[in-house]
């Protein structure tokens, strides 16, 4: 026997009024349902909100954002920018991809993200656009792995520059969203320098001049790769003339970590 589409739907339609008569008690529509019968059905989203919902759990209920029952209504679950506005990170249709909305700020990063990141860590990508590495040709979650909030240690990727240096010691010289720009601050002990400038750091260590009491960021101040000019310490010591015969310092007293060996 041959049954129409619209025969079919009616059917269909009555069955499941049907069952969730069974489930209920009295036929379902927006008006009869209640937040105390979500759970009849829903256990794991209202226990998910119960343990994690956040604000929605404290501010809203089931049916502020379901605010009709399938079949009833043929799409029951609401765009989150229907409450959720005024920034660039609520204007992205993708938000499934990273937030359950039953336990919203329990961020789980899928796929390759870093468009999404960015609307809201801002200055993260004009630090990493302005100062271009490895760092910014990948995307965020390559590092913040997973979960949100997650900060790997750098040598989960590098290895240390020496076998003395720590986990710890990266972040004196090194700002993961610009890497290459190395800064650091007055303390910078002498060993840190050392992981990459031996042969500098041996020859301070030996010689007997007042610089081997110096450390390198007194002379390198602030930002790698600075030389001082020895005039700004000691200014012109010797007479006019030798000044003008020899104009650098180094003519005569070598480098500046090996003044032992006067040329």
């Amino acid at each position: 026997m041959f049954i129409s589409r619209s025969t079919h739907k009616l059917f269909l339609t009555l069955f499941l009024s049907g069952v969730l008569f069974l489930v209920f008690g009295t036929p379902v529509s927006a008006n009869t349902l209640t937040v105390d019968d979500c759970i009849k059905c829903h256990v794991l989203e209202t226990t998910q909100v119960a343990e994690d919902g956040a604000a929605h759990q404290m501010a809203i209920n089931c049916l502020d954002c379901h605010v009709e029952h399938r079949p009833m209504s043929a799409n029951n679950i609401p765009s989150c920018a229907e409450c959720h506005v005024g920034t660039d990170h609520y204007t992205l249709n993708t938000c499934n991809g990273c937030h359950n909305p039953h336990q919203p700020l329990k961020v789980t990063l899928t796929g390759e993200l870093k468009m999404e990141c960015l609307t809201c860590h801002s200055e993260q990508g004009e630090e990493m656009e302005a100062n271009p590495s490895v760092h910014s040709q990948v995307s965020c979650n390559y590092c913040h792995a997973d979960t949100h909030g997650y900060t790997p240690d750098c040598m989960t990727c590098h290895a240390s520059h020496s076998p003395e240096m720590a986990v710890t010691d990266c972040a004196t010289c090194h700002a993961a969203h610009q890497p290459t720009l190395l800064e650091y601050p007055s303390t910078t002990a002498n060993n840190l320098c050392a992981a990459c400038h031996v042969t500098a750091f041996n020859e301070l260590q030996a010689t007997t001049t007042k610089h081997s009491t110096t450390t390198c960021v007194d002379c390198h101040v602030n930002q790698h790769a600075t030389i001082a000019s020895c005039n700004d310490c000691h200014g012109e010591p010797h007479a006019a003339g030798i000044h003008s015969k020899f104009p650098n310092c180094g003519d005569c007293h070598n480098t500046a970590h090996d003044l032992n060996n006067l040329q």
